[in-house]
């Protein structure tokens, strides 16, 4: 291999990618077994290597040279085969985790910083927080000296939160290492994790209105750094941004919300194909997994029934990478449904005139009055859980045409 990112697990990696967009030079993902590490290193088959968990600290016995910055943290993210065979070592992360504070507006100085998780990232976080002039800098771990419960009972003052660890992390998506309650002087977040784009417990800080950042722009700032010593030549610092943009418009689904027969499975299937991705009915996906169409569902089981199984589809497609997503008219009134929505995705809300929505065969919808008073009903559900809406007055092409274009546009915020 010429340049490439080695790790034991790189299933969730979105390494290639942003390397491709950086330079022109072969990169590759290998998986490395902790066993065959040290000899893969010593066979020096590669020109650069960049270095995820966990093997950050490992790698470091076998450079010869660490820059200030690998010393500084304590560990090694990309390595460089030298003219005579030896190995550099550098950190890229320290560099790529203050640009990820500084774009989340994230100001750790003079601030109580807790940082979750005691791994090599772990030990990025506090060399950046140090040189941010953090206050005091608490590390939480399951079997540290201050563990979680330590953290409720003694560090429920802290300022700003860090998440290093993988709770969180495609495909475990949903779950949080901490419950945000219980840490009521938190006015920052960072989560490293980069996949999904909002974890859990970047959802929860949103929803308390404090700042809150993941990992993409820290990947992507590092990955520049990695590239220009890959390459031999300066990458403009804007590249971080529009590969951030870029990446996030590849990788985000497309979710279409809406009341019961507004089209969103006719537009789902066009803006697909335009946009040459899958597309998934989460109403058809209920159907398979029940056996029994939507109106048995209700007649048979009851709406609770179907919501909790209409939740459980949500969850897992929601998963997904690049999907178009149709979702049924009821989806958005559980917060679960729409924090599964939001974690990696971008909602549309089709809007059509109530007298136009089709009324056979919808148990809750099945008069022109019962449509208006779903529709009172579910309003603000629906506004709440919309990153744009779409009217769709028009031809089909031309509603698809303006739900692509409102995408590409949320997806870049």
């Amino acid at each position: 291999m010429e340049y490439g990112l080695i790790g034991e697990k790189l299933g969730h990696s979105y390494s290639h990618m942003i390397h491709a967009r950086l330079a022109d030079y072969r990169y590759e993902l290998k998986e490395v077994a902790p066993e065959r590490l040290d000899a893969f290193i010593e066979a020096r088959n590669f020109r650069g290597l960049n270095v995820t968990i966990p093997y950050k600290q490992a790698v470091m016995k076998h450079c010869a040279e660490l820059s200030p910055e690998a010393m500084e943290v304590g560990s090694v993210n990309t390595l460089i085969v030298r003219p005579d065979g030896s190995l550099f070592g550098h950190n890229t992360d320290i560099d790529g985790f203050i640009y990820m504070l500084r774009r989340g507006e994230i100001d750790p100085a003079g601030a109580k910083a807790v940082i979750l998780g005691s791994g090599g990232t772990s030990l990025t976080a506090r060399a950046a927080l140090t040189r941010l002039g953090a206050r005091e800098i608490v590390t939480v771990s399951r079997k540290g000296p201050v563990d979680y419960a330590a953290l409720y009972a003694e560090h429920a003052d802290a300022e700003i939160l860090v998440n290093a660890t993988p709770v969180g992390m495609y495909p475990k998506n949903g779950a949080s290492p901490v419950e945000l309650d219980r840490l009521p002087k938190v006015r920052g977040v960072a989560d490293v994790i980069y996949n999904p784009e909002k974890t859990a417990l970047i959802l929860a800080a949103q929803a308390k209105g404090i700042p809150a950042v993941s990992g993409l722009s820290m990947l992507v700032a590092q990955a520049r750094e990695a590239a220009e010593l890959f390459a031999g030549h300066a990458i403009p610092a804007g590249r971080v941004e529009d590969i951030v943009s870029e990446i996030g418009a590849q990788t985000l689904n497309l979710i279409l919300v809406g009341m019961p027969g507004c089209g969103k499975s006719t537009l789902g299937q066009a803006v697909a194909a335009a946009l040459q991705r899958e597309f998934v009915d989460c109403d058809a996906e209920i159907v398979r997994r029940a056996g029994k169409s939507i109106p048995e569902i209700f007649a048979q089981d009851g709406e609770g029934a179907f919501r909790a199984l209409e939740s459980g589809v949500l969850t897992d497609v929601c998963r997904g990478h690049g999907l178009v997503i149709s979702t049924g008219g009821g989806a958005v009134l559980r917060a679960e449904n729409r924090d599964a929505m939001r974690q990696n995705g971008r909602v549309c809300l089709i809007r059509r005139a109530l007298a136009l929505l089709p009324r056979d065969g919808r148990p809750l919808s099945a008069s022109e009055d019962a449509v208006a008073r779903l529709w009172e009903a579910r309003r603000a559900a629906y506004e709440t859980a919309a990153d744009f809406p779409v009217e769709n007055d028009g031809t089909v092409e031309a509603a698809a045409e303006k739900i692509r274009e409102g995408f590409y546009e949320a997806a870049h915020h």
